[in-house]
């Protein structure tokens, strides 16, 4: 009896001290923890002493011994801290589910002292430091998640051989390294086996074949090397265990070797397959389709090569389907039977045969696959042909990707019934014509890219309805006409508006200020006029502002000042007026300001020194004057230029200014009267010279009746026009017209209102010893041409007019005549050499010797002058001249293609600075300039193939693959088509020199812009700020 009652009260103290342990610890643990923020989580709030531990959130009490936690379950509770030690005193722990909270540190040694726990889910914290050596005597644990945490170190061998119970071991996203134990494959039990986005390495243990139950392994996102499935560690047939295997991803490895020819027998219940990522190589063998209950296959990212089995269709279990990024083929005459075969398909969802080979029409038979497709990427490839009209019968479809082919043809009106499509990208294609209306339909579009085609006509109005639509790319086509105010009230574009280089033309409407959201806006290359309206300054999230290239006037508004996150603002080439405005230096985040080739008066802004973040400022040609601010941000900008401003001074010495004067206002007054002592005697000088040459032209009026065959020669060719159609056509002889000086005169252009005809008018100074003597020789002698002009002159003409003075009526262009020409010199074959030299630097800058851009003392020798050797890529055409090295993802390559094509262009602007110099005896002589452009040609070719060797020996498997890096609109030139093109103008310029009349002269100058015509081989590329719809995470395989 009293051995009984001492049984029981034993029992009770035990009980007693059982209950408080376990209490204890759930209170360290909480002591351990807090909410986000430092704040106490509410899923504590029942952890206090007004109640049963056992009733506390998330503890559960075993029933038979109620003392006793049993589970303890906290997913997702908002709490963060570190795991208490004391953890490891709840010894008949079952149950321990932390997952998703936000705890740190490491798991303490003693959660090993859990003997009875079967489930320890820890993902989705932040827990670091290495699993604990003792975690094995946990021997009855089933299931194990560390999934998503900052574990590290190597996984101990010791679990394959204590945890035998073990059904799930999920280690994926940590960074565990060193090798996968071998005695993982001791795991009977185990069913899904997850060690993805590691640091593992080594080979993949073939042990795991002896794992009877396995369904799922997941290896991909490491560093495995070796694959037993794949290898040559196993022979015979596969190993009956693997039989039951239903997942196998080992994607992001280094992978290699090739996918067995009998894949489709051992494999059989296999549903999911991911080889994606690896170095996988050969054909993809026909028996793969003999897998009948795989639904997706992921093989993109390796070398595959050959045909696609054409039997795929058989795998009708089939939901994704990704091939991309391979070198799989197929031509006009085969490899796209797979096409027709998947429409056996019904549950096909996803599409990928990105960036392979196929080429060839694209089958009509796409039309016929499952509705239930959703994603079709078939960019970078090498398909021709046009779009399927069928392509509308795809209503399932979400993304439509056809980018970066040759296709060709219209963009087919069905495409309007694809009212689930959210991206469309067509870009860098040859479609052509218009853009349907039907797009309009698309009222769930996202993001519409067809930028870099030839699309033509103008922005249908119905693109308005896309209220959905957050990025939309039209550039780099034909569109004209002005564009719809229905674009401007989208107001869901967010990313950018890029209807850059079209020809589109008119205002911007006022409903630009609608586009709130807007990030970007590139509307440069167009033909747009007026002004920028006020409205803009309501776009108050616009980083970037591109609006060159244009015939946009006025003034810059005050408004912009209102965007303060505006970091690019690029208003060069247009016709902006008036002061830069002192509140573009509000604009705190501005970082480039391009305000170059425009008609800006008054002084720089010194509030642009406060503008910490500008790197690159360009005010160049404008009218700017005064001093240039030296403060701020100014004594480190990256890139400056002031250059074609003639009124500047001061400012950084990096920008070689004149230092500014400062004036002396007591000796004003005086200098005033001197200039007045000065001018009165030059004026009465100007009087008498003005009668002295109405005397001599009456003198010569009775011997001009004596010549009377020059008289009737120049009087055959020439019309009467008064002194007021030639003032009124110049604008009153205005700077503006002013064409070019000499020492006896200056030269206008001037525009004969009645025939439209621009002709070139002198105006003699007559303060100037001997202008009447020139005047003269002007009014007898006959006209001159330009480039080839010691040739082309009529034979009966020619010997006359080879020793005349002349320049009236000069054939040829105005701006490529040499200017010893308008002071009366002989015409030679040094006036050839200048009109080379200018039509060397209007080909090669597409600027016009003529050009708005050039008043005052700048002309089109000048502005190469100040830029070629430093900026030459900068001022090159961009219509017919690729920074080449941004389409090659091979840094060195890119470099030396950089290179080659500076070097180039250096060379042929030298020379034409060198052939137009002002001086007749500066200027290289012709023959010597003719061999120039032969050898530069030589070189540019030499240093072209010598890249494409270089290139070929790395990438002897690749083909060209494109890549954007610029907001501008871009061309590809190739290295022969350049090189050819050189060659044919120094040819031409010899053929010309050899002219006999003028018809054959013509027709040379028009076979030698047909040879030049070849540096324009135009292969459109995307620009760098390039949107590709799979560029997003949630997109890609």
């Amino acid at each position: 009896m009293r051995l009984l009652a001492l049984s029981i009260v034993l029992c009770v103290l035990t009980a007693s001290t059982a209950s408080g342990s376990d209490e204890a610890a759930l209170l360290a643990f909480k002591a351990g923890l807090s909410g986000r923020g430092s704040s106490s989580p509410t899923a504590l709030a029942s952890w206090n002493g007004s109640t049963s531990f056992c009733n506390w959130d998330g503890v559960t009490c075993d029933r038979r011994t109620p003392a006793r936690v049993v589970a303890l379950s906290m997913p997702s509770s908002n709490l963060a801290g570190t795991l208490s030690p004391a953890i490891g005193n709840l010894t008949f722990l079952r149950w321990l589910n932390l997952s998703s909270n936000e705890l740190h540190g490491e798991i303490p040694p003693s959660v090993g002292r859990l003997r009875r726990l079967q489930v320890l889910d820890m993902a989705d914290n932040l827990l670091s430091g290495a699993l604990p050596a003792n975690l094995t005597a946990c021997v009855s644990l089933r299931i194990l998640r560390l999934r998503r945490n900052q574990l590290g170190g190597s996984i101990p061998a010791e679990l394959g051989n204590t945890l035998t119970r073990l059904q799930k071991l999920t280690l994926s996203n940590n960074s565990f390294t060193g090798q996968i134990p071998a005695s993982l494959g001791n795991l009977s039990s185990m069913e899904q086996l997850s060690m993805s986005f590691n640091n593992l390495e080594g080979l993949i243990p073939s042990s795991l074949g002896k794992v009877a139950g396995l369904q799922y392994l997941f290896l991909f996102g490491n560093g495995l090397q070796y694959l037993f499935l794949f290898g040559n560690s196993l022979s015979g047939e596969l190993p009956t265990p693997l039989y039951n295997l239903s997942s196998l991803k080992v994607d992001h490895n280094r992978l290699h070797g090739s996918i067995p020819s009998d894949i489709g027998a051992m494999l059989p219940s296999i549903q999911v397959l991911g080889l994606d990522s690896n170095r996988f190589s050969g054909a993809i063998p026909p028996s793969l389709t003999n897998l009948s209950t795989l639904s997706y296959l992921y093989l993109t990212t390796n070398n595959f090569t050959g045909f696609v089995p054409p039997t795929l269709g058989k795998l009708q279990s089939l939901k994704q389907l990704y091939l991309g990024r391979n070198q799989l083929e197929a031509d006009i005459m085969e490899g796209w039977e797979f096409i027709t075969s998947l429409s056996n398909c019904s549950q096909l969802q996803g599409l990928v045969l990105a960036e392979n080979s196929f080429g060839g029409q694209l089958p009509t038979s796409i039309a016929n696959l499952s509705t239930t497709l959703q994603q079709l990427y078939l960019e970078n490839n090498r398909i021709s042909g046009s779009i399927p009209e069928g392509i509308g019968k795809l209503v399932g479809l979400n993304i439509l990707c056809l980018s970066y082919n040759s296709i060709s043809g219209v963009i087919p009106e069905s495409i309007g019934m694809l009212a689930n499509l959210v991206d469309m990208a067509l870009y860098n294609t040859n479609l052509s014509g218009l853009i349907p209306s039907s797009v309009g339909n698309l009222t769930n579009l996202n993001r519409l890219a067809i930028s870099n085609s030839n699309l033509e006509g103008p922005i249908p109005a119905s693109l308005g309805k896309l209220t959905n639509l957050f990025l939309l790319d039209l550039s780099a086509n034909h569109l004209n006409g002005s564009i719809p105010k229905e674009i401007f009230e989208l107001q869901s574009l967010s990313w950018f508006l890029d209807l850059s280089y079209n020809s589109l033309s008119g205002p911007l409407p006022s409903e630009v200020g609608t586009l709130v959201n807007l990030n970007g806006m590139l509307l440069a290359g167009n033909q747009l006029s007026g002004q920028i309206p006020d409205s803009i300054g309501n776009c108050q999230v616009l980083e970037s502002l591109y609006l060159q290239d244009n015939s946009l006037e006025g003034g810059i508004p005050q408004s912009l000042s209102n965007i303060k996150g505006l970091a690019v603002l690029n208003l060069t080439m247009n016709k902006f007026s008036g002061r830069i405005p002192d509140t573009i230096g509000s604009i705190g985040s501005l970082q480039q300001l391009s305000l170059s080739h425009n008609n800006f008066s008054g002084p720089i802004p010194a509030t642009l020194q406060n503008l910490t973040m500008l790197w690159q400022l360009d005010v160049s040609f404008n009218n700017l004057q005064g001093k240039v601010p030296d403060l701020g941000v100014f004594t480190n900008l990256t890139h400056a230029s002031v250059a074609g401003n003639d009124n500047l001074c001061g400012g950084i010495p990096q920008l070689h200014l004149p230092p500014c004067l400062i004036l002396d206002v007591g000796k004003t007054r005086k200098q005033r009267l001197k200039s007045l002592k000065i001018a009165l005697p030059t004026t009465g000088t100007i009087v008498l010279l003005v009668s002295a040459i109405i005397i001599i032209m009456l003198h010569h009026k009775k011997r001009k009746q004596q010549s009377l065959v020059t008289t009737q020669f120049i009087e055959e060719q020439y019309q009467r026009v008064s002194y007021y159609t030639l003032s009124r056509g110049s604008d009153e002889f205005s700077e503006v017209n002013l064409l070019g000086k000499g020492r006896y005169g200056s030269v206008y252009r001037c525009t004969l209102e009645d025939e439209g005809a621009i002709v070139a008018v002198k105006v003699f100074n007559l303060q100037q010893s001997g202008s009447a003597k020139s005047f003269e020789a002007e009014y007898k002698s006959a006209k001159v041409g330009d480039f080839g002009i010691s040739r082309i002159l009529p034979k009966s003409t020619a010997t006359t007019l080879q020793n005349s003075k002349s320049s009236i009526g000069i054939r040829g262009s105005i701006g490529y005549i040499a200017p010893e020409y308008g002071e009366g010199s002989a015409v030679t074959t040094v006036g050839d050499t200048y009109s080379l030299g200018i039509l060397l630097l209007e080909m090669f800058t597409g600027r016009s010797p003529t050009d708005d851009i050039f008043r005052d003392s700048m002309d089109l020798h000048k502005f190469v002058v100040a830029s070629f050797l430093d900026r030459a890529l900068d001022i090159a055409d961009q219509t017919i001249w690729l920074h080449e090295e941004a389409n090659d993802t091979d840094v060195t390559n890119a470099s030396t293609k950089r290179r080659n094509i500076q070097q180039c262009l250096v060379a042929v602007l030298r020379l034409g600075i060198s052939c137009s110099k002002q001086q007749p005896r500066d200027r290289v002589l012709l023959a010597d300039a003719v061999s120039e452009i032969h050898a530069i040609r030589d070189e540019y070719l030499r240093s072209w193939m010598v890249g494409i060797e270089q290139q070929s020996s790395f990438h002897n498997s690749k083909r060209r693959h494109h890549q954007h890096t610029n907001k501008h609109k871009a061309y590809s030139l190739g290295g022969s088509e350049l090189g050819d093109g050189l060659g044919a103008l120094g040819d031409g310029v010899l053929g010309e020199l050899a002219w006999e009349d003028e018809a054959d002269g013509e027709m040379e100058k028009k076979n030698l812009k047909s040879a030049i015509n070849k540096l324009s081989y135009l292969q459109i590329c995307f620009k760098d700020h390039l949107y590709s719809p799979y560029n997003t995470d949630s997109h890609w395989y």
